[in-house]
């Protein structure tokens, strides 16, 4: 395996680790807060893989405090209502006419993961195209070495609509630290897509 690849997979299964767990798991979990810490501290940015001049901005604005609500109560308003939210992180909501969840795309993923022998496992009976679960997928991936698996989940099942989840994520988040995260995952994932061999499907958006 040639230099290159094994920095990219370094790279995936690292920022895939640790973005997938802050746009899956409550901010207050075990597998969230220790993430949430770091990226409140001043630092982390000199060790994040993808190497950015937005960065050290982006680290400012995590350390930011809302003025109308806590980290958790965005976190329930972004991922979890009862109110419609701003930018739903399921695949199918922005690749099925119908925006529902479990739509084609879904069952499209879950085909291609058999096909893969991959297992999905949710603690929360999250749909397999919750945009976290598949940046962790991603990492997954990578951690095993299984290059061209990893290449296919990104162009055929997240890069499709990740971008316009993204802008609209961001432009829905109100509080500054999920405002940053959105544009760490815009800025990393835009480093990915850089890496890939494969082209992008191209999947018209519904939302």
């Amino acid at each position: 395996m040639s230099n290159d690849v094994t920095t990219k997979l370094t790279t995936i299964e690292l920022t895939g680790r640790v973005l997938g767990a802050l746009f899956y798991y409550a901010p207050s979990s075990e597998a969230a807060a220790p993430l949430v810490a770091m990226l409140r501290q001043p630092g982390w940015e000199t060790q994040w893989p993808v190497v950015s001049d937005k960065l050290s901005t982006l680290a400012q604005e995590m350390m930011l405090e809302s003025d109308s609500e806590t980290l958790e109560q965005a976190w329930q308003r972004l991922f979890i209502g009862p109110y419609a939210l701003p930018a739903p992180p399921w695949g199918s909501v922005w690749l099925d006419r119908e925006n529902v969840l479990f739509g084609d795309s879904t069952l499209t993923l879950r085909g291609w993961m058999q096909q893969n022998g991959i297992a999905h496992n949710s603690e929360m009976n999250e749909p397999e195209d919750q945009f976290g679960t598949l940046l962790m997928l991603a990492a997954w991936l990578a951690s095993e070495g299984r290059e061209q698996a990893l290449e296919e989940l990104l162009a055929w099942h997240l890069f499709p609509w990740s971008a316009r989840f993204l802008e609209q994520f961001i432009d829905g988040a109100q509080h500054p630290f999920w405002q940053a995260l959105g544009k760490l995952a815009q800025l990393t994932l835009e480093n990915w897509q850089s890496t890939l061999t494969l082209p992008v499907a191209q999947c018209k958006l519904y939302r």
